[in-house]
């Protein structure tokens, strides 16, 4: 599938396609719709450690690092935390072949703990800034610093039992704990960021009243004018039904981009982002309301399309009559979009 990578000399990021043998990871290019017959590059899995999930970049909270015997990083960014988990179980259990007890300790650990069927985490943070029903929010004093809107580990472990999210303190630590990976919320002051950085995943986040941490958006300064707010947060405030990446056709010069899409219900709309950018924030979006979504077949090219393209192509055509060309990395994958997308058209 599809992953962006960050460069070793140039410390830029790039979009491959990663194919993940038993011994080894390699990495395609994509070039006019298609991949390169030969690999860009390779990961040596046999003495590899596995960082997952990994915080070393604050915009970047869906990360995993893989260190090689030779100690060369890779930093590998996946769209969702139920594909970043997928991501590193099979390597680790690629890495761990030999060991098939490490594999089953890692099975258990990552289905230890479930979220409630029908509630993601969106749905959590939404409830924690209902200004009724929220989490409280607190100035607080911390080695001098002063930190406005927080709230304390321990308060943040009471609303999500008392909310029903989690049953025991462990798994509204773990659920926290998930938050804190997802970059809905980040440590503030000495001890929860010291925290953060232990490597035993059970410590990161402190079920402790002297343990600060803010909703991550606090922390971010707003430059865009108001009306230009108001129209996002519109847009973007749906919840998200599926998310992933796919190839689109650009507009003017019909080139190939991997673009990361991100589907969203009530209100019904589509956007795409530039994964290779910092900033989070859409490259472009549409309304799916009187959307029409097909598959187009894969013997020849259809009209409208350029290049010698991959195949497992769709296309949506707006209520305003824009073509959207977008290429799958499968059929099966091709399905399931254009299935999640038609209800909301």
């Amino acid at each position: 599938g599809f992953l962006p990578l960050q460069g070793h000399i140039v410390r830029n990021w790039k979009v491959r396609w990663f194919v993940l043998l038993q011994d080894k990871l390699l990495y395609y290019k994509i070039e006019g719709g298609k991949k390169e017959p030969s690999p860009k590059g390779r990961i040596l899995l046999d003495g590899c450690t596995i960082t997952c999930p990994c915080l070393e970049y604050e915009n970047r909270p869906l990360l995993i690092k893989l260190k090689t015997k030779t100690n060369t990083d890779y930093f590998l960014e996946c769209c969702s935390r139920e594909e970043r988990d997928s991501w590193a179980l099979d390597i680790t259990g690629a890495i761990h072949a030999g060991h098939p007890v490490q594999v089953q300790e890692l099975h258990r650990m990552k289905n230890s703990f479930k979220l409630l069927e029908n509630i993601s985490l969106h749905d959590i943070v939404e409830r924690m800034y209902d200004s009724s029903t929220g989490i409280k929010l607190t100035r607080n004093l911390d080695q001098g610093n002063r930190y406005k809107e927080t709230f304390t580990g321990s308060a943040l472990v009471d609303w999500l039992i008392s909310n029903s999210f989690a049953v025991s303190r462990f798994e509204a630590v773990t659920l926290a704990s998930m938050l804190m990976d997802e970059n809905f919320i980040r440590p503030v002051g000495v001890r929860s960021t010291e925290a953060m950085r232990s490597s035993d995943p059970s410590e990161k986040f402190l079920d402790d009243s002297t343990a600060l941490y803010m909703f991550a958006e606090s922390s971010k300064k707003n430059t865009s004018s108001k009306e230009e707010v108001h129209f996002n947060i519109s847009e973007l405030s749906g919840k998200i039904v599926k998310q992933g990446f796919l190839v689109k056709q650009g507009h003017k010069r019909k080139n190939w981009k991997v673009r990361k899409f991100v589907l969203r219900a009530d209100p019904a709309f589509l956007h795409y982002y530039d994964p290779t950018k910092e900033e989070n924030k859409p490259v472009g979006g549409f309304s799916l309301r009187g959307c029409l979504v097909s598959a187009l077949e894969d013997n020849g090219v259809p009209a409208g399309v350029k290049g010698n393209v991959q195949g497992n192509l769709f296309k949506i055509i707006t209520k305003n009559d824009i073509h959207y060309y977008i290429q799958a990395s499968s059929k099966a994958e091709r399905v399931q979009w254009i299935e999640a997308i038609k209800p909301l058209t």
